[in-house]
């Protein structure tokens, strides 16, 4: 592919209202290059609409968004040749087989071949390291193998985007990391874009993101250079539950945690505060520093009382 070099997916403008008067996405502007990219948010910041409408599923009422030199919002028959989208909520038979089920959504597809099928069904069972339970009925899947058989189905036809909707919620620990190793291995030749509310997801696997809240992108960055950039400006107590209002009044705290009975607070400050110790920031500390408005698009607004964050 000739531009496959230049594969990247740029957003521009993009807004979504919804009837009830929800703005789900407000002017978002990303330049998404080849790898994993991701985005982070709380629950009902807007991601699962973008994720919607970069799907074609969905039509913004205002904004562009083109992969390569194609238009998704007026050529959704030719994005959806190219696309892999594995949504929040991924539905199985649960009476089929993961083999014949994956060899139905081929033929969806277009890969018409029965030898050619068979040929790409295989490959993808491998991949998704479901070879060896490729016979057995899906409801009898795991959640984590339900996962990785709605990754085998995104990536049939050798999607150049890859769309993939809170995939860790409701995993186990070893599921996890089964998952995110085999999500790793995707963004070499394509855009994959995982959307999530857990910051670990992104830090382990993403080499871009951006952070999102109400509609709106509050942060966009690599995650070791913004780490890097907040050195010197976190910092720790434990305290006594009952010390938290007083130090709210008087600390920018970006996060709370409970320790054996006590709590940890994260604040950002430049400077350090009396009591504290630094610390070396981490993701967590990227994201709610930019959800406070301490860092990122929205520095030049950000309020002196902003709310604890649970973290």
């Amino acid at each position: 592919m000739e531009n496959a070099g230049q594969m990247r997916l740029d957003i521009t403008n993009l807004s979504k209202t919804y009837p009830n008067g929800v703005q789900a996405l407000k002017n978002v502007t990303l330049t998404i290059p080849k790898g994993m990219y991701g985005l982070l948010g709380p629950n009902g910041a807007g991601k699962s609409t973008l994720m919607r409408i970069l799907a074609t599923l969905q039509e913004p009422d205002e904004g562009q968004v083109h992969l390569g030199g194609l238009d998704v919002i007026k050529q959704k028959d030719e994005v959806r040749k190219t696309l892999g989208y594995l949504p929040q909520e991924f539905g199985v038979y649960p009476k089929v087989s993961a083999e014949s089920l994956l060899d139905y959504f081929a033929i969806l597809k277009g890969i018409a071949t029965r030898g050619a099928r068979k040929e790409i069904v295989e490959a993808l069972l491998r991949q998704t390291n479901l070879w060896d339970v490729r016979k057995q009925k899906l409801g009898g899947y795991s959640g984590g193998m339900r996962q990785r058989f709605g990754v085998a189905v995104a990536l049939l036809g050798d999607p150049k985007l890859m769309i993939v909707d809170e995939p860790t919620a409701g995993l186990d620990p070893a599921e996890r990391v089964r998952f995110l190793n085999l999500l790793s291995e995707l963004g070499e030749n394509s855009v994959v874009i995982l959307s999530t509310h857990i910051v670990e997801d992104v830090s382990e696997l993403c080499t871009r993101m951006a952070i999102i809240n109400k509609g709106e992108i509050l942060h966009e960055a690599e995650p070791l250079k913004a780490m890097e950039a907040l050195k010197g400006r976190i910092w720790r107590r434990i305290i006594e539950k009952h010390a938290l209002p007083q130090l709210e009044r008087d600390q920018k705290i970006i996060s709370t945690k409970l320790l054996g009975g006590r709590t940890v607070v994260h604040v950002y400050s430049e400077e350090a505060p009396a009591g504290f110790d630094p610390v070396q920031p981490d993701l967590e500390d990227v994201y709610f520093s930019a959800m406070a408005g301490y860092v990122g698009n929205s520095q030049n607004q950000q309020s002196a009382e902003q709310p604890a964050k649970e973290a």
